[in-house]
């Protein structure tokens, strides 16, 4: 396929239980110049063996196989075989409305946007029911007019997004000429990436509110999201290199703000998420180490936007 429009990114690692679903809410999209590129990051399970049989009834299927090196790995691999005009990244125990690509790909085009961000929810499988999250992307914070960029959003611009992929289309020009890559870590990959392209995006553009086209899975046990005690540490070191990225473009000075509450926000998230004997782990290392070092330390209360997160902070410094 010469034009093709959206190449879509799918890591796969034990997921042969959703890899059915996920793919049948891709392969049936209205958007069809489409490549799908299945990264097996080494998957023990029947993942590949599933999405290899795909690639024999779908021409546009292509299932790369690699040691496993975790998601953000896999989805570079991809990236490296994408030959879209637009790059979608999902994760393979999510689904998709059928119109996804589409709507987010018209959007794009409309605005020549860098980055489009649409609408999600919760899918939880035990009583097949749907749960709305409207956190994941603050309408109320971004201008009335399309396309924007990062400095016309009126809240922190690391908190009007969440710093995932899979609810984004990228245009491919745009990653590639900012080189940007997603983390080689367990958890907390896809941050640098989001967070980067939010704050280079020249033309931002969202999907409208009443429009929601994916939709995450919250009962897969396996997930990384659940499983975040073996890897406690990788939110630190995303932070970290964002800072860095920032700081390279020349940009820090002006998100410094933004950036500090952010990464107490994001701290604090992790901290509050993780059960014992890893939340003391953590604890100690951020009193310690941590927030020093990423520069919370010493800053006034007025600093924060959250007097609530900033509370549990002087808490757990023991102020």
């Amino acid at each position: 396929m010469s034009d093709i429009k959206v190449s879509v990114i799918l890591p796969m690692y034990n997921v042969e239980k959703f890899i059915g679903q996920c793919l049948d809410s891709i392969v049936n999209q209205t958007l069809k110049e489409i490549e799908i590129i299945c990264v097996n990051d080494g998957s023990p399970d029947n993942s590949a063996a599933i999405a290899k049989e795909y690639a024999e009834k779908y021409s546009n299927i292509t299932v790369i196989d690699q040691e496993n090196a975790g998601a953000g790995a896999a989805r570079n691999n991809g990236l490296k075989h994408a030959k879209g005009e637009y790059l979608s990244f999902l994760d393979s125990d999510d689904f998709f409305e059928p119109d996804m690509l589409e709507v987010a790909y018209n959007k794009a085009k409309e605005d020549k946007a860098d980055m489009v961000v649409f609408n999600s929810n919760q899918y939880f499988e035990d009583d097949d029911t749907y749960k709305n999250i409207n956190w994941t992307l603050r309408y109320k914070k971004i201008p009335p007019y399309m396309p924007f960029k990062h400095r016309q959003m009126t809240d922190n611009v690391f908190k009007v997004f969440v710093g995932w992929a899979w609810d984004k289309l990228f245009s491919r020009e745009f990653v590639e000429k900012h080189n940007l890559l997603f983390q080689e870590q367990r958890t907390s990959n896809d941050m640098l990436f989001v967070f980067s392209a939010t704050v280079l995006a020249e033309r931002i553009t969202v999907v409208p509110k009443d429009k929601i086209l994916v939709h995450q899975r919250r009962n897969n046990k396996e997930s990384l999201s659940n499983t975040r005690e073996q890897s406690w540490q990788c939110f630190y070191n995303a932070l970290t290199a964002l800072k860095e990225r920032l700081v390279n473009e020349n940009i820090f000075k002006e998100l410094e703000q933004d950036y500090i509450n952010y990464a107490l926000h994001f701290s604090l998230w992790n901290l509050n998420t993780l059960a014992e004997p890893t939340y003391t782990t953590l604890k100690d290392k951020l009193t310690k180490e941590w927030f020093e070092e990423l520069g919370i330390k010493g800053k006034p209360s007025t600093y924060f936007y959250d007097k609530k997160e900033y509370g549990q902070y002087e808490e757990l410094m023991g102020n």
